[in-house]
Parts: C-alpha cells; structure tokens; sequence
C-alpha cells in the first residue's frame, strides 16, 4: 500500500501495479483450488518467491532481486489455520499509523473470534475505502521484533486479492500464511501497521519470518 498523501504513478507503473495485484490474486485462487491445506502453502510459497524475485512491481528493490533467496517461514502447522465468527461491529472511522509516519483511514466494521494456542482471541476487520474497496486484516503478535517484522504482519488483503475466503459460514484465518508487509522489504514503502485491537497477546509462530 501506498500513503494516499504522497500517491503519484504513471500510466506504465499502473499497469505493472494491475499485473501484480493479478497475478498475486490468481496465486491466492490456486491455493484456495488446492486439495489439501499444506498443498496450497507450499504452491503459496513458490508463487511467492518467482514474484518478488523477478515480477517489476515486487517490493524488493530492484538492485536485490538477482541476489534474492526468497522468504523464510516456520513450518506448517496445521493448529494456526482457524475458522473465525464474524459479527457486526458499530463501523468506526480509524486512521492507523504507517510504517514511515502519516496514518491510513480504515473502517473497523466487524470482530472476527477464534480460539488459538487454547486462548479465545479476536481481530478487527477492517474495510478499506467506499463500498468498492476490499477487506484488510493486520495484526501483531509476541514474535514481532524476534522471529518475525516488529511493525506486524498481513492476514488478508482482498484489494490485492489475498484471502484463503469463507468455509462453513465462518472466515478462514490461516496463520502460516501470514506475511510481512511490503514495507519490511523497501522502508520506501508506506504500510498500515496494526492497530492495538490487532496486536494478539500470544507468539503466532506460523507464516514468514524475518530473514535469518
């Protein structure tokens, strides 16, 4: 994401910006498509790597990407993929702080509720932009600033398409596919950084790590 206070692209960079979100979108639907949960985490991960290694738009500056090994995760542990109840939250305008200064405007509009590592637990959903703007779920755990990105990781981004969708009426909240924002890679990038009501009180050690 980009602070819409210093937003300027071209036409060209739009593009790429478009192939990206679409091709990060078609990885997301592959992995939905997949048989079994760690099949999709696994075609997840190499999709992952062949797009910030080589895709223009990826957040890893362009003089790193030949050099570029690709992420770091902690094994798949099928006990951090969780169905969460989603319930209406009275919608509260928020602007949340960004990762270099400046703050985003979100709309908290519901609590998602999941037991996780025996504890019941909950994160705000949040809506970004008008009625055609998409859902976004960050959050931040005890692992931030150890194994994982002090500024928080991402669960769902639907404006770039990333989202593992909805299983039996609830939300899919799967923790091995959490991931750091762009902002972890480039500190040119601007990022929304968990609020408080997201920063989970217990170590999520699933999804990426920091690079060892």
């Amino acid at each position: 994401m980009v602070d819409e206070a210093a937003f300027s692209i071209s036409a060209a960079e739009a593009l790429l910006l478009l192939d990206w979100k679409r091709r990060i979108g078609d990885l997301y639907r592959d992995v939905r498509e997949a048989t079994a949960p760690i099949a999709g985490w696994e075609r997840w991960r190499a999709g992952r790597h062949r797009l910030f290694a080589s895709h223009p738009r990826s957040p890893v500056p362009p003089a790193r990407r030949a050099a570029f090994e690709g992420h770091r995760y902690f094994p798949y542990d099928p006990a951090f993929r969780v169905l969460a109840d989603v319930v209406d939250a009275e919608p509260l305008q928020l602007r949340i702080d960004g990762s270099s200064g400046g703050a985003f405007a979100l709309t908290r509009f519901a609590v998602a509720g999941f037991e996780l590592a025996d504890a019941a637990l909950s994160l705000e959903l949040y809506w970004i932009g008008e009625y055609r703007g998409g859902l976004f779920v960050p959050f931040g755990d005890a692992t931030n600033s150890e194994t994982t990105y002090g500024g928080g990781r991402y669960l769902i981004d639907t404006l770039k398409g990333q989202d593992l969708g909805v299983e039996a009426g609830s939300l899919v909240l799967d923790f091995n596919y959490a991931y750091h924002p762009p902002c972890y890679f480039n500190p040119e990038w601007s990022c929304p950084l968990p609020p408080p009501a997201n920063r989970l009180p217990v170590p999520v050690p699933a999804g990426e790590q920091v690079a060892g």
